[in-house]
């Protein structure tokens, strides 16, 4: 008879097969090596002036490269350290900031915003006007059936309204505090009763930094750079560039009217002398080596190199589509999360990803995407306006083809 310590032993090796089996499988080089040359496609015919891509599974980067030139006019070639406008891949980010609040009990998504921000209290609802109405009666409100709460926000189901005239140069200029900036979002009526439609919201993202800022008791970018930017490594993300990270940065690019790439009028677009507040719903700038370690540590759960940024159940939580059946989205088959958008149903440009996969773009054409079933995350920096939609766009597909081809385990 074998003794217990035989009968473990043997079980013990019984399972080395399957473990072995479980472990991914390596990626094929062959098909990384395909990246650069189809980006390099986009830039010979003139869409693109160059692109940096990365491409990776949560134990760390597969595939890293750079094509073409950040500025064209004076040859400057695009290195894996040049830094783009990542624009609204900003707001996944101001969402982390909240669900570290959320870990540590100093909020919950489920709060009503006016619990922080008290210029919410009360907010009025914009209605349909009774037949009866005088002609001169050009609004007409309501009380909302309940207020907007931080998940509404999260998720850009609150019905608040853009940005009024006078307040427009919140991103131009912004030459107002944040405070003040969000103080012009609860004066005006909400759009639809919060929770029931999905309506992209910039100015209930910039909310919710000031709700950082009001929680934590500091300003909302020193609250990112402690508690996310520090913590994973990621130098160069910042809403306020150095000059040496400016020197850095890749010029945006759009189609003219002989549709050939041009550069756009204003090399520091989104980036204006002493500006008052960063802007939560799009202000950073950012490099692939960088998204690549905030990507990996979505991956590992919250947590990257022993360092957690996140509980698991807050990754979750983040990554889980929070908007039931409503539809979302700039592509068919989304949901959205706290912060992400959410893949329901694979189709079109997320048909090789998996059901559950999150992710978000920018207004420059940038995009980074994680599918967790598969084990693989790719980010696209390019910075071109006028994509007819960038989170359709060409480039996106062929990098999330080529990359989870080459990751298939």
């Amino acid at each position: 008879m074998r003794s217990p310590r035989a009968l473990l032993l043997f079980a013990a090796l019984a399972l080395l097969p399957t473990f072995a089996h479980a472990q991914p499988a390596a990626p094929d080089a062959e098909k990384l090596k395909a990246i650069p040359a189809a980006m390099q496609k986009f830039v010979d015919d003139g869409d693109l002036s160059g692109a940096v891509t990365v491409v990776g599974r949560k134990d760390g980067v597969v595939a890293f490269d750079a094509v073409g030139q950040r500025d064209v006019a004076a040859k400057a070639p695009m290195t894996k350290d040049t830094l783009f406008r990542i624009a609204s891949m900003t707001k996944p980010i101001t969402a982390i900031g909240i669900m570290i609040l959320a870990d540590e009990g100093k909020l919950s998504p489920d709060d009503d915003v006016a619990k922080y921000l008290p210029e919410f209290t009360g907010q009025l609802l914009y209605a349909p006007r009774l037949k009866d109405a005088p002609g001169d009666a050009a609004v007409v409100l309501k009380k909302p059936k309940r207020a907007v709460k931080l998940r509404d926000l999260l998720t850009h189901t609150s019905g608040a309204a853009s940005y009024p005239k006078g307040v427009d140069d919140v991103y131009s200029k912004r030459n107002r505090t944040l405070a003040e900036t969000t103080l012009a979002t609860a004066l005006q009526p909400l759009t639809f009763e919060p929770g029931t439609q999905w309506s992209y919201s910039n100015s209930g993202i910039d909310v919710l930094g000031r709700v950082i800022e009001v929680v934590s008791g500091e300003s909302y970018e020193t609250f990112l750079q402690k508690r996310v930017f520090d913590p994973l490594g990621m130098k160069d993300t910042a809403f306020y560039p150095t000059k040496e990270q400016g020197a850095r940065l890749a010029l945006i690019y759009f189609k003219d009217k002989d549709n050939k790439l041009a550069p756009s009028g204003n090399a520091l677009i989104g980036l204006p002398a002493n500006p008052k507040h960063p802007i939560p719903a799009g202000g950073l700038v950012s490099s692939g080596a960088d998204l690549a370690n905030l990507y990996r540590m979505m991956l590992n759960k919250g947590e990257l190199n022993g360092k957690r940024v996140l509980s698991e159940k807050a990754v979750a939580e983040m990554t889980k589509v929070q908007t039931g059946e409503i539809k979302t989205g700039f592509v068919e088959g989304m949901g959205f999360g706290y912060g992400w958008a959410v893949v329901r149903e694979p189709k079109g440009v997320t048909a090789m990803l998996s059901a559950g996969t999150y992710g978000h773009g920018g207004a420059f054409g940038t995009q980074g995407w994680i599918d967790p079933t598969q084990d693989v995350f790719a980010v696209l920096l390019i910075q071109r306006i006028g994509l007819p939609n960038a989170d359709a766009s060409p480039m996106r597909e062929k990098l999330q083809e080529i990359a989870v081809s080459a990751l298939k385990k």
